[in-house]
């Protein structure tokens, strides 16, 4: 088979579409024919060698991807060969071929193409399993996305407006912003213009954001605090601004407020497994009804995946960017 690999560190042109191994399924695995794949920002930074693959785990990028079920490995049961899927990879999903956990596949929703669902693993897994279930947002409260515009943004704010949350959002730019707004969020955020944390309270009458959403780290870790509410709940799942930033510890403890921060690569097979199911459950109905759809902004063929990590460099897109086997 073909897959995309990094033979040295660098910029996008690191990436080649090079012939290797096909993958064999090992106990509990099944072999997935690959249509296409997403692009995720862990992806470039494996591409920069600061983000290496779990022990075992495929050393290609790509950690969603979308196709058939090429083989059964030992021991798997509830699929068949031909299944339409999509999955929640450690690594490996640019290839035309991949080995996955039988617990990590989804099957494609009703309503979607094939091609469509590679945009979903990822951002409903990182979404659901952050918002829902570890900060436990409810009906009526108010979820603040930061870079609401992203692939996991858009999701974060359709599934929070799906179960009746106030969404506010950050992005860079008002187009970005007026994409979030088509997606229901109500309160826009231009986060080059405006003071998130003064915004949130004007929009909460004071009381602040009850689930805030973070993927810049310690940049933000400070304003955060400050925008939470009473028993708010803070989810880190990004570092783009930085890993070392200082907490007022005070005003953690007045809020009576919690941070959390987690990574869906390493975790366990059973966790993830654990994770994908829930979603299986509670997202892809939604997704099935027309209520949740992903936001693709491009399709770019996969042995030109150099193009696909320039535009998430740039941040010029909407959504997620996929990946399809030429």
């Amino acid at each position: 088979m073909y897959a995309i690999t990094i033979a040295e560190p660098g910029g996008p042109e690191a990436l080649v579409w090079t012939e290797v191994p096909d993958p064999v399924p090992a106990e509990g695995e099944v072999l997935v024919d690959v249509v296409a794949s997403a692009v995720n920002r862990a992806d470039l930074l494996q591409r920069q060698g600061l983000y290496s693959p779990p022990p075992g785990a495929s050393p290609y990028p790509g950690l969603e991807c979308s196709g058939r079920i090429a083989a059964l490995g030992p021991g798997v049961s509830g699929w068949t060969v031909g299944d339409e899927v999509c999955a929640l990879l450690s690594g490996g999903g640019y290839a035309e071929k991949v080995a996955v956990p039988a617990g990590q596949l989804l099957p494609v929703p009703e309503g979607l193409d094939v091609r469509q669902a590679a945009a979903l693993p990822e951002v409903t897994c990182t979404v659901w399993s952050n918002v829902f279930m570890i900060a436990h947002l409810r009906p009526g409260e108010t979820l603040l996305v930061h870079g609401g515009s992203s692939g996991i943004g858009t999701m974060a704010i359709q599934l929070a407006k799906a179960v009746g949350a106030k969404v506010a959002v950050t992005a860079g730019t008002k187009e970005k912003l007026d994409h979030c707004a088509e997606l229901g969020a109500d309160v826009l955020i231009n986060y080059r213009e405006q003071d998130f944390v003064e915004e949130i309270q004007r929009a909460t009458a004071g009381a602040g954001a009850d689930v805030i959403l973070d993927n810049m780290g310690a940049k933000y870790l400070d304003r955060n605090v400050r925008a939470l509410a009473v028993n708010g709940r803070l989810a880190v799942i990004g570092l783009q601004g930085g890993v070392k930033g200082e907490l007022n510890i005070n005003t953690l403890l007045r809020k009576q407020a919690a941070i959390t921060a987690t990574s869906l690569r390493a975790r366990p097979l059973g966790e993830k497994a654990s994770i994908v199911a829930a979603v299986r459950e509670h997202v892809w109905p939604l997704i099935g009804s027309g209520h949740v759809r992903p936001v693709v902004d491009r399709e770019l063929p996969m042995d030109d995946a150099a193009t696909a990590h320039r535009v998430l460099d740039e941040s010029g897109h909407v959504g997620k960017v996929l990946l399809v086997v030429p």
